[in-house]
């Protein structure tokens, strides 16, 4: 019997499941460059910051959350606002199982609607699996920045891949912030089909 995959937005109340996911990627990883793992009260703070703007979406398989992904603000400078970073963490046992993918294209769908024009992403080097995952849903490698992080006690490379939304003649539309975005048919209908991507 296959296990049922559900894509939904993420809510306050997952921040504890979705920390349990990252906090070892803090503590015995060089994937995130942070070193000392939030509080929950911290880590909430951050989601609802986020949902703010973004929206922040989980990946649960009967009733365990196993993935999550997020969009969050690219620098401050009002020029940047059409441009959001992006990430996904995968749980070990659901990794291999398109579940990064799923996220990824339910997160990608919203923000192009929400009006975003270019999509980042950083990723520490080397790192194939993260790098073929941001290219199976559309990302190009643009850049790569050398000696940048120092963590366990070496320094790392980081590269960085872009993903345009609208082509390059084309004006931006002021982006809609996710607390304002109000379509539940569009959202109900996304997550269904991004569900349909992971493999258990």
């Amino acid at each position: 019997m296959h296990n049922r995959a559900e894509i939904r937005l993420a809510t306050l109340a997952d921040a504890e499941a979705i920390l349990e996911i990252y906090k070892p990627f803090i503590t015995d990883t060089v994937v995130t460059f942070e070193e000392i793992v939030p509080s929950v009260s911290e880590f909430r703070q951050r989601m609802a910051f986020v949902l703010k703007e973004c929206p922040y979406l989980v990946c649960v398989v009967d009733g365990r959350i196993v993935g999550y992904a997020y969009a969050a603000a690219y620098r401050s400078r009002a020029s940047y606002r059409w441009n959001r970073e992006v990430t996904v963490y995968i749980h070990p046992e659901g990794q291999r199982k398109n579940i990064g993918t799923a996220l990824y294209y339910a997160l990608i769908e919203i923000l192009k609607k929400q009006n975003f024009a270019t999509l980042l992403a950083v990723v520490t080097l080397p790192n194939e699996g993260s790098a073929r995952l941001h290219e199976r849903v559309g990302f190009k490698p643009c850049a790569v920045f050398n000696q940048v992080g120092y963590k366990k006690k070496q320094w790392h490379r980081v590269g960085w891949w872009e993903l345009a939304l609208i082509p390059p003649e084309q004006a931006p539309v002021e982006p809609i912030l996710f607390e304002n975005f109000d379509e539940p048919s569009f959202l109900a209908e996304l997550f269904r089909k991004a569900a349909e991507f992971v493999k258990i």
